[in-house]
């Protein structure tokens, strides 16, 4: 049969669309895939970010969307064990763990068991290792005559400049002493302000005293030819190329935690002199863009409308996976790995993620390796047992993908303000009071209700893990709960209630005039996830009769408040910095008050007695007796109840299955080296999961044909007649 034009056309065009579709969707490839080819099956991590960090200054920085960059990039001395459990410090640029000599006014070295009470100073004394070099960097690029390429560019060469990119040569060099002295120093430079300045000045002796000298350079000059190489501390020098130390008031054996912290990782002087060169800050060249370290990645690429990307420092050095850990931990294959070199991914890709929903999509499709679980995509994800336990969903399973649990180093929790009239005091009318209260707010149900079950009601002070925490009946705070049943019950509203009457309010009302008592919550809660979580509040205080007037302000006013001890009810929280009970009962240490002093002491708990036990405490090494003293101040605050113990959040966090080496490790910044992806696994599991559906595509093309193949033959006819 011979086919006319207009037939020959259709089927030409069936036949060329059908292909074309045929082609896409049967080669394998995504048509989604966000990510280009020359990723594709490299050991490519992949994950997001919401906004770029503000400072990645390792003098400044102190937030967790901070940490998760300069936590890779830069190497204090110590870092935390990755598998071992409790929190363990091992060496990280230090050869071993510092060498601490306990002194007395005089000088003389003192027994490491002798009376803290006579220790003046304790010297850290930190060697370090002699093969770390930094990463490839323009601060370090010399010419032939070993001269800085780039410390002293003029206008013409800045105008070239846009990107770190733009320098054409690096260099880089080796890790001594002098580096890690000089970032202390750093801590108290006027033209930084860093965080822990104040904090650090009371321990670390000199400290104080260069701040201020730096301080009054600052205010003559504006600092601008400061150069910190300069200026000496009293307590911190450099013993020899490899070795410093670090002189401490008293004893503070807390230190060593901060030595895990960024706060104190090297800091080599040619990048701030590169970096402060005038005009690359008003081009985003600088420490906060682009950090400088010794540590397995680097930052490469900083987008903050599109993406942030580390790579693998192609000058790190030595450094191994752990080879022992917990029990538990070979049989979960987390020792698969011992004793091979780290890194193991090449590169870690972060994508700008406003919105949840975007990304919870990208994590099922297998473009993203790890996701939290928000509130709106909970149920997809997880169930729960006949027990209670949290385990992944039936289709979460069919995926492969794992679910991590952990108990946070954190509380949330309600302070009642000391200094308040109503529910301050330290009388037992004061006290039953918050008693009652503590009792009568249900924290187990607001743990159901509002986080999805992702927490753990608090029964003092300490989370599960840090020294001092107690689990089973011997932990539960007596004074809310009853042991039943092999489990902590939160007392009766009735058992509130008793407690109320007795503390002078019947019923929750005022026996002078009959009103119910009325107190007031301050909060900068305000949107309208809020007005849920405030109205629940409203009702627990409610069921004694007491009514709850949320007042609401900005969070400047709120903060006022605070600092002038005018709150009475308020909601706070606090993340530990180190794993350490002095970090957490320093929150309620009398001098640090904060409508006294300014500290992080917001309920103003004043206490004599556990300030005592508190300076007793506080300097000990773990062991039964500072165990011991810890029962004794949890005791204490739970009768006092300056706080309601809220809860201990609980992190839940996914992961597919070609992510390995995964546990959960609240206190290391630095856990990315750790972290093994099987790319080949995950290009085959994308593939699988985002295979185009092209029958809609060929039925389109079907529907243009028929749709237009009478208007394309009508035409045909019109351009015969006319021929004709």
């Amino acid at each position: 049969m011979t086919l006319r034009r207009p037939q020959f056309f259709i089927l030409l065009t069936l036949l060329i669309g059908i292909s074309i579709i045929g082609f896409f969707g049967c080669n394998g490839d995504s048509w989604n895939n966000p990510y280009s080819d020359q990723d594709r099956m490299e050991d490519v991590l992949y994950s997001s970010f919401r906004e770029r960090p503000k400072h990645l200054d390792p003098a400044v920085a102190y937030s967790a969307n901070e940490y998760v960059f300069i936590g890779q990039i830069y190497e204090p001395p110590l870092q935390y064990h990755y598998l071992i459990r409790p929190y363990t410090l091992v060496p990280l640029s230090a050869q071993a763990l510092p060498e601490v000599t306990y002194r007395d006014k005089q000088g003389a070295v003192l027994p490491e068991d002798g009376d803290i009470q006579s220790i003046a100073y304790s010297d850290y004394t930190i060697r370090i290792r002699s093969d770390v070099r930094y990463q490839p960097h323009p601060a370090f690029a010399k010419n032939a005559k070993g001269q800085f390429l780039y410390h002293r560019l003029d206008a013409a060469e800045l105008r070239s400049i846009n990107g770190i990119a733009d320098f054409e040569s690096t260099g880089s060099r080796g890790l001594v002493a002098d580096d890690y002295v000089y970032q202390i120093k750093r801590l108290v430079d006027p033209r930084i302000h860093s965080p822990i300045s104040e904090l650090m000045k009371h321990h670390i002796v000199g400290l104080g005293e260069l701040g201020e000298e730096l301080a009054k350079l600052h205010k003559s000059n504006g600092a601008t030819s400061i150069d910190l190489r300069d200026f000496s501390i009293k307590g911190v020098k450099s013993l020899d190329q490899f070795s410093y130390q670090v002189r401490i008031r008293g004893k503070y054996p807390q230190f060593r935690y901060w030595l895990a912290m960024p706060f104190f990782s090297p800091m080599p002087w040619e990048a701030v002199e590169f970096y402060a060169q005038p005009g690359l800050r008003e081009k985003n060249i600088s420490l906060d863009w682009y950090p400088v370290g010794t540590g397995p990645y680097m930052l490469v690429e900083n987008n903050p409308n599109r993406r942030m990307v580390l790579e693998k420092n192609p000058n790190y050095h030595a450094d191994s996976y752990p080879s022992v850990g917990e029990p538990n931990d070979r049989a979960a294959g987390l020792l698969n790995d011992a004793g091979k070199q780290l890194p193991f991914i090449d590169k870690v890709i972060y994508t700008l993620e406003k919105e949840n929903i975007p990304y919870w999509n990208k994590f099922l499709q297998g473009y993203y390796d790890g996701s939290g679980i928000a509130s709106d995509s909970f149920d997809q994800a997880i169930q729960f047992s006949g027990q209670g336990e949290a385990e992944l969903t039936p289709a979460m399973r069919d995926k492969g993908i794992q679910l991590k649990t952990s108990v946070t180093t954190s509380i949330f929790y309600m302070g009642f303000n000391m200094l308040d009239p109503i529910v301050g005091g330290y009388t037992e009318h004061a006290r039953q009071l918050r008693q009652a209260i503590a009792i009568a707010i249900d924290y187990e149900e607001y743990i159901s209700i509002f986080t999805n079950g992702r927490g753990v009601a608090a029964q003092g002070l300490l989370p599960p893990g840090i020294f001092g925490s107690q689990d089973g009946e011997a932990g539960i705070n007596r004074y809310v709960y009853d042991w039943v049943d092999g489990a902590p019950q939160r007392k009766s509203i009735s058992e509130a209630k008793r407690l109320l009457a007795e503390a002078g309010y019947p019923g929750g009302h005022n026996p002078q005039d009959g009103k119910p008592l009325v107190l007031y919550l301050d909060t900068v809660a305000t949107g309208p996830d809020d007005k849920a979580r405030l109205n629940w509040y409203r009702k627990q205080f409610a069921k004694l009769g007491i009514q709850l007037v949320i007042r609401t302000t900005d969070y400047n006013r709120f903060q006022q408040k605070m600092r002038n001890g005018d709150a009475q009810i308020f909601m706070w929280g606090w993340n530990a910095d180190y794993p350490d009970p002095e970090n957490f009962f320093f929150l309620l240490h009398g001098e640090n008050a904060k409508a006294k002093t300014g500290g992080e002491n917001a309920v103003n708990y004043q206490n004599p007695q556990f300030d005592e036990l508190f300076n007793l405490m506080r300097n000990m090494d773990d062991g039964e007796e500072r165990f011991a003293l810890i029962q004794q101040m949890q005791d204490m605050v739970r009768r006092d109840s300056p706080w309601i113990f809220g809860f201990h959040p609980k992190n839940f966090s996914l992961h597919h299955d070609w992510y390995q080496n995964l546990k959960p490790n609240l206190m290391a910044n630095n856990r990315l080296k750790y972290t093994k992806i099987d790319s080949p696994h995950r290009e085959s599991r994308r593939r699988e999961w985002n295979k185009p559906v092209v029958w809609p595509l060929i039925i389109l093309v079907l529907i243009v044909v028929v749709l237009f193949a009478p208007a394309w033959l009508q035409y045909r006819r019109k351009q015969r007649a006319k021929a004709i």
